[in-house]
């Protein structure tokens, strides 16, 4: 099979069961239900895979920055968290 091919089948899959995670509208339920955000990886794929207007890009492309500043600090702080709770002592289960 060839490497057309192969890119072919995947852009079929990408908004299919296969790859739901570049799916825009699957990430907002997501967010909407769990409260998952997206990795920047890929609601950067989403964006590229969007056709956008030049002033629509530049205003995405400035919005992401500041989700990909935050998204960063926040993975920092959950961690700091983390740390901290993964050596402290469990509560014990109440009977």
């Amino acid at each position: 099979m060839s490497l057309v091919e192969l890119c072919a089948i995947d852009e079929r899959q990408l908004w299919g069961k296969g790859m739901y995670h570049y799916n825009p509208t699957q990430a907002l339920e997501e967010l909407q239900e769990d409260g998952l955000l997206p990795h920047p990886v890929k609601l950067r794929d989403m964006i590229l895979r969007n056709q956008l207007g030049p002033q629509d890009a530049q205003l995405l492309n400035q919005e992401f920055q500041e989700y990909l500043t935050r998204f960063g600090e926040l993975q920092k702080l959950g961690q700091t968290i983390l740390e901290k709770l993964s050596t402290g002592k469990r509560k014990s289960l109440a009977s």
